[in-house]
This record gives structure tokens, C-alpha cells and sequence, in this order.
């Protein structure tokens, strides 16, 4: 019965916020064109017409509404943190669209903001503290969360460089975050990772190639957010403690990758990785490999799938298997990012841009 209330609950929430972002997008499309809130194109973007920008604000209210009509009886703090950081990194995407902030304030003032949100509601990291005893511990699990947050949020950030990257992979992410949270009896994190998927899922039927309407930062950044948010709240039943925080870092590998890709790659040029965009992200790099624009999306939805179900038999192994399987994964990486460094994609200039990279 239980399970049932579970499955109800997360239906709900889901298809709440798929709707609601399906729906809302349409208006939101219209008045990003009506005052020209449009994404032109540049030499390191792959559209050739200008496409509108805002599509986080339905991505946005359709999870928001879902929330408010799905959590009732669950605890008010941490939704109240949750919903706080996410709206402050929603607005202040937004008005980066806008070219009304300072690119770093996003990424200096905004994430660790929102981070701070999280740990006044006491959600927040649970390593340090397992080993270190009394307030040491505490404040490194709040340097940690902050960390997490920030650099989880900041991959969704610059994720968004291809249409229906980002959200797909939110998407894909948020499926499994539901499947953990419903096979270990988390209710909240059962409803957040259902709305997510929803709203998600909403928006890409505008988003994927070609797009219609691009999310912005202020889609990529609030996407972001909510996956660190259920990284720190997925809590894997039965699992060993010292195995158990590989399954948001696999659930989320995609995203890890690509960043891990472009900061190896762009720090060997002598460029810095978060503030030298470019064409030389893994999709730019499969799309030129002969994949094409979607082909290459296709492919990372797939890599994301795949890491996501060794994520839910992580719990189910020894420690010893769970650490050698993460190790020949790593390692893996590193051929993957080799392999994407020989191929063929477009190079930056050896000069460091004053904008955020993408």
C-alpha cells in the first residue's frame, strides 16, 4: 500500500508538471520574441536563426506548480530551501539572458547562495561528518554541499549548448532519481525527481532539433540545481555508506564527463575552462564524428541511461566490486576524453573570453 501511495504521488507530480511546461511554453516562446529576448547566432553557437530564449520560466512554474500540488503532508523547511534556491538560480538565469548581470555573478554569487538555501534547510553532504566527530565534520559537509552545488550546477550550465541536450539529460537523470527514490521509500525525493522529469520532459518537445525555444541559462542553472539537490538527498537503502555516494555521480555522469572533457581540453590551450566557450563540447565532438546534431544528443541519452542503471545495482555490490567498477569506469573516461581530444572540433582562439562559456 505504501508503494502504491508512492507510485500515486510521483505520477501525480509528473504529469502536473509535464503538462503544465508543455502548456506554459507556448506563451512564454511568444513573449521572449515579443521583446526580443532571442539567442542570435555567433560564431561558437550551431543555430543559424535567432531563437527564442525564456523557455526556463516554463520549465520553471510547470515544477513549481506540481510541488505545491503534490507535497502537503511532507516537510515544509526543506521544500521551502529546495523551492527558495531554485527560484534565486531561476531568476538570476534569467536576468544573465538578459545581459542585466555580470557573468560571474552566476557562478560566484548565485550557486553558493542556493547551496546556502539547501543547508539552512538541512539538506545537505553526510562524508565528512561520518569520520570526523563534532563541529569539524559539519563544516566540511557544508563546504562540500556548497562545492556539489556549485559544480553540478555550473555542467547543467554550460550542458546547454546543443538542442534538447540539457533537458534530455535532466530528463534521463530524473528517471532514475525517481526509480531509486521509490525503491528506498523517499517520498520527497520521489516527488521532486517526477516533477523534474515532467517539466523536463515538457519542454523538449519544444527543444529538441530543431528547437523552437532554447531554456536559457535560467532553465539550465534551476535544472542543475534540483539534480545536485536529489544527488544530496538520494539516500540508497541497504547500500554500504563508504559506496553509496557513487550513485548521484553516476546517475549524473554525463554531465561530469563533459566537463571533466572541456576543462582537461581547454586548460591544455592555455584557456580557462569555464569562461571560454566553444564548439568543443563531447556533442560537438560526436556531431562531427559523423553523428550529426541529433545523432550525437541520441548517443549521450544513451551513455546517461547506461550509467544511470549501473547507478541502481551500486547498492546491491560489495564495496570492493562497487570501487573496482568505479575505477574501470574512470578509467574509461579518460580513453573517452583521449579519444574526443583527437577528434575533430573547433578550436577557441588562444585568448580568454569575458563571457560564460557554454
Amino acid at each position: 500500500m505504501i508503494y502504491r501511495d508512492l507510485i500515486y504521488r510521483d505520477l501525480v507530480a509528473f504529469g502536473i508538471a509535464l503538462v503544465g511546461s508543455l502548456a506554459i511554453t507556448a506563451p512564454v516562446r511568444w513573449l521572449a520574441l515579443r521583446f526580443g529576448m532571442v539567442d542570435r547566432p555567433g560564431p561558437r553557437k550551431v543555430h543559424l536563426h535567432p531563437i527564442p530564449l525564456l523557455g526556463g520560466i516554463a520549465i520553471y512554474l510547470g515544477f513549481v506548480i506540481a510541488i505545491l500540488f503534490s507535497v502537503h503532508s511532507i516537510t515544509q523547511q526543506q521544500i521551502a530551501g529546495i523551492l527558495g534556491g531554485a527560484t534565486l538560480l531561476a531568476a538570476v538565469g534569467v536576468m544573465d539572458d538578459g545581459g542585466l548581470l555580470h557573468h560571474q555573478i552566476k557562478l560566484f554569487v548565485g550557486m553558493p547562495a542556493a547551496a546556502l538555501f539547501l543547508l539552512f534547510s538541512g539538506v545537505h553532504a553526510q562524508l565528512f561528518s561520518q569520520f570526523v566527530p563534532g563541529r569539524l565534520g559539519v563544516l566540511l559537509d557544508g563546504c562540500l554541499t556548497v562545492l556539489w552545488v556549485v559544480g553540478i550546477t555550473a555542467s547543467f550550465s554550460i550542458l546547454d549548448h546543443m538542442d534538447g541536450l540539457c533537458a534530455g539529460i535532466s530528463a534521463v537523470a530524473a528517471v532514475f532519481f525517481t526509480i531509486a527514490a521509490a525503491m528506498n521509500g523517499q517520498i520527497l525525493v520521489g516527488v521532486l525527481a517526477a516533477a523534474t522529469l515532467g517539466a523536463a520532459l515538457g519542454f523538449l518537445r519544444w527543444n529538441f532539433n530543431p528547437a523552437k525555444i532554447f531554456m536559457g541559462d535560467g532553465g539550465a542553472m534551476f535544472l542543475g540545481f534540483l539534480m545536485a539537490t536529489l544527488g544530496l538527498k538520494i539516500r540508497p537503502e541497504g547500500a554500504r555508506f563508504s559506496v553509496a555516494w557513487l550513485v548521484p555521480i553516476l546517475i549524473l555522469g554525463v554531465p561530469a564527463f563533459d566537463t571533466t572533457l572541456i576543462s582537461i581540453s581547454r586548460s591544455r590551450r592555455g584557456l580557462l575552462p569555464f569562461t571560454s566557450p566553444g564548439k568543443d563540447h563531447t556533442a560537438h565532438r560526436l556531431s562531427n564524428l559523423g553523428l550529426g546534431h541529433r545523432g550525437a544528443v541520441l548517443v549521450l541519452y544513451c551513455l546517461a541511461a547506461a550509467s544511470g542503471c549501473v547507478a541502481l545495482l551500486v547498492p546491491l555490490m560489495s564495496a570492493t566490486t562497487a570501487y573496482l567498477l568505479a575505477a574501470a569506469l574512470a578509467l574509461c573516461a579518460l580513453v573517452a576524453v583521449k579519444f574526443l581530444e583527437d577528434a575533430p572540433y573547433e578550436r577557441q582562439a588562444g585568448h580568454k573570453s569575458s563571457s560564460p562559456a557554454s
